[in-house]
């Protein structure tokens, strides 16, 4: 069966103090929540009508099971969401600090069951039948997740709208992620990231000028995320959107990126002009943001048609 999105990559269990402002040595109660940014995108695509599903692994544990009863009840296909005897679930902490300080704890040792994925289990032939296909740049950290990803961008041939998140986590990396960022940009359609992640891929941390670097290495579309200056996109075509954030009062700004990219996915598919997209995924973004949640917080269409309409309209 075709989906609308299949992602791949890090899924895990999030740990949130559900006071903010205290230290995790601090916090006595903590929030149990779906975890990892392409479990995340392809929640927030789901909320908006989307059939969706992950390409991933867990452990063979509780918190795994907890994981794809979640994906289900999001309305997320998990039927390649394996598992590896061995290996615990991955944990991750947040700390809150609003507005803008989130320190993330990665318990992902000895190694996290979803960079075991391996190219032999990949159904190519559903990823290349997906309207859009989403991966990260952890997935690349380390073998065999690497060549997985690697043969599942081939396989697409860049058919379709294929989305290169490029989710820069220096922790999860022993190795030097240009060659890799490169090769995966080369058969990717679209690329999103912060500056930060835009200039660990192309070495520019000016946004137009990485923008333009992405572009010259071989995507279609360039969405660089500027944090309080809003979102600039820059299409091979020539066509150039810029959009404000949305004013919102910050709980959690984590899973906003994810929620921007579920929506991203959502307005491309639907084929609106670039700056609708653009709005369509900030309003998503800043609901997030201002919640305590990531995956249980990804917004329905009425919600960001909500935002939007306060906002002036799309």
């Amino acid at each position: 069966m075709e989906f609308d999105l299949i992602t791949m990559g890090r899924i895990g269990v999030d740990l949130y103090p559900l006071t903010t402002g205290v230290s995790l040595a601090e916090a006595e109660t903590f929030g149990k929540f779906l975890g990892g940014s392409p479990a995340n995108v392809a929640v927030a695509a789901a909320r908006l009508g989307r059939r969706t599903a992950v390409i991933s692994r867990t452990g063979a544990d509780p918190f795994g099971g907890y994981l794809r009863a979640e994906l289900r009840g999001f309305g997320v296909d998990d039927r390649w969401v394996g598992e590896v005897a061995g290996l615990p679930t991955p944990i991750t902490f947040c700390e809150i600090y609003p507005p803008d300080s989130f320190p993330l704890y990665f318990y992902r040792q000895p190694k996290a069951p979803d960079l075991e994925i391996g190219a032999e289990e990949v159904d190519l032939a559903a990823v290349r039948a997906a309207r859009v296909f989403w991966m990260t740049g952890t997935g690349l950290s380390e073998e065999p997740s690497r060549a997985a990803t690697l043969a599942a961008l081939a396989a697409r041939g860049r058919v379709g709208t294929t989305v290169f998140d490029l989710d820069w986590r220096p922790t999860l990396w022993r190795e030097k992620p240009g060659p890799y960022y490169e090769r995966a940009l080369s058969g990717a359609t679209v690329a999103v990231g912060n500056l930060e992640e835009c200039e660990i891929a192309t070495g520019r941390s000016e946004p137009w000028e990485a923008a333009r670097a992405l572009i010259a290495s071989g995507v279609e579309l360039a969405v660089v995320k500027r944090g309080p200056e809003g979102v600039l996109a820059v299409h091979r075509d020539g066509t150039v959107a810029e959009v404000p954030p949305v004013p919102v009062e910050v709980v959690n700004g984590l899973g906003a990126g994810d929620a921007f990219g579920g929506a991203l996915v959502h307005g491309l598919l639907a084929g609106w002009p670039l700056a609708e997209v653009l709005r369509y995924a900030n309003a998503a973004g800043a609901i997030v943001a201002s919640r305590l949640a990531c995956s249980s917080a990804m917004p329905f269409a009425y919600e960001v048609e909500g935002v939007l309409g306060r906002a002036g309209g799309v």
